[in-house]
């Protein structure tokens, strides 16, 4: 007997000892009851509660926006599948670093060297003021929403939901998922609030309407 099959008979002998398992009662809430203003009102409450940046505007001033908030950023990242519009006033095209598709991937260097990323974004938990990625064209890859030290979503409302099952209704669970809640920041033993350990130090949200 080879080593795989030696496990694999482990396993099925285990298997056979293993208790039922039990239903899991699905008590819990599965949908929302608040209207699309409510949402974006709890969501902008938890996300200034965790330090982040909030802008509501019209989807036409989503370029303006973005343009003030990258002020003073010498570089900044965008994926493959950005919409075009929100950079279409940069006339310095050197800032721009492309990430994905015919541009290739950018090395963690090049990331880490990077001022800022512009990502959209998959769906918003309005209640945990979770923004989740899950690596669709617009958002790119997960590594360039992590390392550079600021990062600018763009959430559209009709992307928030109320609470968490909504939200996972809407997402492949086999994609690359990326939850965020607010900047990146956690304590040390003396309760130390440290920011941009395991991710951006600065988070700008844009709730687009």
């Amino acid at each position: 007997m080879s080593t795989r099959e030696h496990i694999l008979a482990a396993v099925r002998t285990a298997l056979n000892d293993a208790p039922a398992v039990p239903d899991i009662p699905r008590t819990y809430r599965l949908d929302g009851d608040l209207d699309g203003q409510r949402r974006i009102d709890i969501l902008v409450d938890r996300l200034e509660d965790y330090k982040a940046g909030v802008t509501v505007v019209d989807a036409a001033d989503v370029p303006a926006t973005v343009q003030a908030l990258l002020a003073g950023a010498a570089t900044y990242v965008i994926p493959a599948g950005l919409d075009p519009a929100w950079v279409a006033w940069e006339t310095d095209t050197t800032r721009i670093k492309h990430d994905g598709a015919s541009h290739g991937a950018l090395t963690v260097t090049e990331l880490d060297a990077t001022d800022a990323v512009i990502t959209g974004s998959a769906v918003t938990v309005a209640e945990s003021g979770t923004i989740i990625l899950d690596g669709s064209p617009n958002q790119g890859r997960r590594a360039i929403s992590l390392i550079p030290d600021h990062h600018i979503c763009v959430v559209h409302s009709n992307d928030i939901t109320q609470i968490l099952p909504e939200a996972l209704r809407r997402l492949e669970s086999t994609r690359p998922l990326t939850m965020i809640s607010g900047p990146s920041a956690t304590s040390d033993i003396e309760l130390e609030r440290v920011e941009g350990v395991h991710g951006p130090r600065q988070l700008d949200v844009i709730i687009t309407t």
